[in-house]
């Protein structure tokens, strides 16, 4: 058995460690026996949609969204739209999270459009959320670090991974985090956001496997570390005022 990884935009989409979700799947599996590929793909470079199992997109300054949602005008949009109808999973943080939506639009100057395989709109807003973050959801609790001016609102195909506890999340005002619509999860959970939420990281290596596997059953592994830190994480994040 085999997993796929593809790393978009490493070198211009991973600011706050988000690399790290790459590492946490990819050892996650290696440790259950699993082989274990990762491909980056950055601007100008071609995505195989039929190639990866998951994709990874993470958050990047202002600067290199632009860039990145130019490239994603072209042919890379279409190969992520055909990878998830093919059914490859994606996980995407902050910047990858809103270009995944319909469209960011900023205070000053033309909106980015995003490629619609979430159903989320994300506005600039004045004030920066920064701090870390404590999401209650249905199958566990959920940690991370929040950095994001962005105001993410949820449609209604889009369902949020969870319910805000501490911080501020999607946009402030609904305490909505996340939004999950069949395999594509997008958040704002830096830290990086899978180390510390393994249960979340199995989901998506679940996921991931399915495509061409089917029916995976992953067996257990020893998270007491990733649980000792998800515990001291939400204990700073109850801090938040």
């Amino acid at each position: 058995m085999e997993l796929r990884i593809a790393h978009l935009y490493p070198d211009l989409m991973n600011i706050y460690g988000d690399r790290g979700n790459v590492i946490a799947l990819s050892q996650r599996a290696k440790w259950r026996g699993i082989g274990v590929e990762v491909r980056p793909y950055s601007v100008g470079e071609w995505a195989d949609p039929e190639w990866p199992d998951v994709w990874f997109f993470g958050g990047g300054q202002d600067q290199g969204q632009d860039i990145v949602g130019a490239d994603l005008a072209g042919k890379n949009g279409l190969s992520l739209r055909k990878s998830v109808d093919g059914g490859a999973a994606i996980f995407s943080v902050c910047g990858g999270y809103q270009l995944l939506g319909h469209e960011y639009v900023p205070e000053v100057g033309p909106s980015i459009p995003g490629l619609g395989i979430l159903d989320v709109t994300t506005r600039a807003g004045r004030k920066r959320f920064v701090g870390n973050l404590l999401v209650d959801s249905p199958d566990g609790p959920l940690v991370g670090f929040e950095n994001h001016s962005g105001r993410t609102y949820l449609g209604t195909s889009a369902k949020p991974l969870g319910t805000v506890i501490a911080g501020n999340g999607n946009n402030g005002e609904d305490k909505t985090e996340g939004a999950v619509q069949g395999k594509v999860i997008g958040c704002y959970l830096h830290g990086s956001g899978l180390p510390k939420n393994p249960w979340l990281a199995d989901r998506l290596l679940g996921w991931a496997l399915e495509r061409r596997h089917r029916d995976v059953r992953l067996g257990p592994l020893d998270d007491a570390d990733e649980l000792a830190a998800r515990v001291q994480a939400s204990a700073v994040a109850r801090t938040r005022t």
